[in-house]
């Protein structure tokens, strides 16, 4: 949900991003001292912060850095805001992305206007807006259980090379399909220009509460991509083929677990999300024309 203004009495700020990479330290440089002429303290993670980049700064552990700060920013590509996301998922602390990475659907601003974004966010003037969270459960046979956040997708995908995974879904304990391939996307509306988009799935406006369920490589061609509720909850089985592999559960990319016949996948709404920034003049569909190189010219005048 978008909302247009979020007035910040910053006075304290967190930075996140992997440091190590040059253009990443270039562009913190510039904001750690931006932010410490505005005499705002800056805290980053003692994990990710080099001692070149370390002067004037406060280190903490990386789970503290919600506690610490008003504002988190993460500076990288969209796997950089996606952990800064689960760091500070319901923790009411803001995200704003600055974009070194390649595509930055979520990472929105650019390197040349740290300052300018730095000064909106002072004065109130960022667009902010809420993302929900989805939670996966892995239940073993044996009932131990393993758990993880995702702002994206869950992804279920075929261990071994050359075979498919054979597994059934089904959407709040109603039986959905049985399915052959590579394995299967969950993806909220955030994610749905991820992996899900590969898979063929639709372009979700993350103002809607739906998730995606996308085959990876159906060995059906007529198994489609289905929309269903974010309130539903989505779980997913092995079956016991000869033909069928092992498979790895990813969230948002990490790995949370294998997963094996007898073991359940349970994926739904965590109840957490996560509040981020936009810069003045953010439209959602202006991103996606740029990002997927949409168009035939400029967005035409209105009349």
């Amino acid at each position: 949900m978008l909302q247009r203004r979020m007035q910040l009495s910053l006075q304290r700020c967190a930075v996140s991003g992997p440091f190590d990479d040059p253009l990443v330290a270039e562009s913190a440089q510039t904001l750690i001292a931006s932010l410490r002429r505005q005499g705002i303290a800056v805290y980053a993670a003692h994990e990710e912060m080099p001692a070149a980049l370390a002067d004037g700064v406060t280190l903490v552990p990386r789970a503290s850095l919600p506690n610490e700060a008003q504002l988190l920013v993460a500076i990288g590509g969209d796997g950089t805001l996606l952990q800064a996301a689960r760091l500070a998922a319901g923790g009411g602390v803001p995200v704003l992305g600055i974009n070194r990475g390649r595509l930055g659907f979520l990472t929105d601003v650019m390197p040349q206007d740290i300052e300018a974004a730095l000064v909106a966010v002072l004065a109130g003037q960022c667009t902010t807006e809420r993302r929900a969270l989805l939670a996966a459960r892995l239940t073993r046979a044996d009932g131990s259980s393993q758990q993880q956040l995702s702002l994206n997708d869950v992804v279920l995908l075929r261990r071994e090379t050359g075979r498919m995974l054979d597994f059934e879904t089904r959407v709040d304990g109603r039986f959905v399909n049985s399915h052959s391939g590579d394995g299967f996307v969950i993806a909220t509306a955030t994610g749905s220009t991820a992996y899900a988009l590969s898979c063929g799935g639709p372009i979700i406006d993350p103002a809607l509460s739906v998730l995606v369920m996308a085959p990876i490589c159906p060995h059906t061609l007529s198994d489609r991509p289905i929309v269903v509720s974010a309130d539903a909850r989505i779980e997913i089985r092995l079956l016991e083929q000869a033909s069928s592999g092992r498979a790895d559960i990813t969230c948002d990319g990490l790995p949370l677990a294998d997963m094996a016949v007898g073991d359940r996948l349970q994926v739904g709404a965590s109840g957490r999300s996560v509040t981020l920034l936009h810069p003045p003049g953010y439209d959602y569909f202006r991103s996606l024309r740029a990002k997927l190189h949409w168009g035939r010219g400029d967005e035409p005048k209105e009349r």
